[in-house]
């Protein structure tokens, strides 16, 4: 059984930084590609970055680019995002996903996910 357990959330000011960070158990991490995804309060979860299997592949969504960034150790099965210049659109619930199979590269839509984190909150304030 996969898990993902997502820790590093929290609040902080507009311009902050905040590194999240993923450990996954249950499955051969360095098999697979990660991802993370966000869902602001009354919006729907949106990709938001994604890394291969030996990290040389990453994406992100635009609003994010340059200033955050995604980062893997598979020796400690762990997923990392770094953020950096954060705004108050940033703030929303992160959640850390796994895909269905080691088929895929990078995981750039939710219906690829075939598992979640329980999430972890950033709250970024002007």
């Amino acid at each position: 059984q996969v898990q993902l357990v997502e820790s590093g959330g929290g609040s902080v000011q507009a311009g902050g930084s905040l590194r999240l960070s993923c450990t996954a158990s249950g499955l051969t991490f360095s098999s697979y590609a990660m991802g993370w995804f966000r869902q602001a309060p009354g919006k729907e979860r949106e990709f938001v970055a994604t890394i291969s299997w030996g990290g040389g592949t990453t994406d992100y969504t635009n609003s994010v680019k340059g200033r955050f960034t995604i980062s893997r150790d598979n020796a400690k099965n762990t997923v990392y995002l770094q953020m950096n210049s954060l705004k108050p659109e940033d703030t929303a619930v992160y959640y850390c996903a796994a895909p269905k199979s080691t088929y895929y590269n990078i995981i750039l839509i939710q219906t690829d996910v075939g598992s979640w984190g329980q999430g972890t909150q950033v709250t970024v304030s002007s």
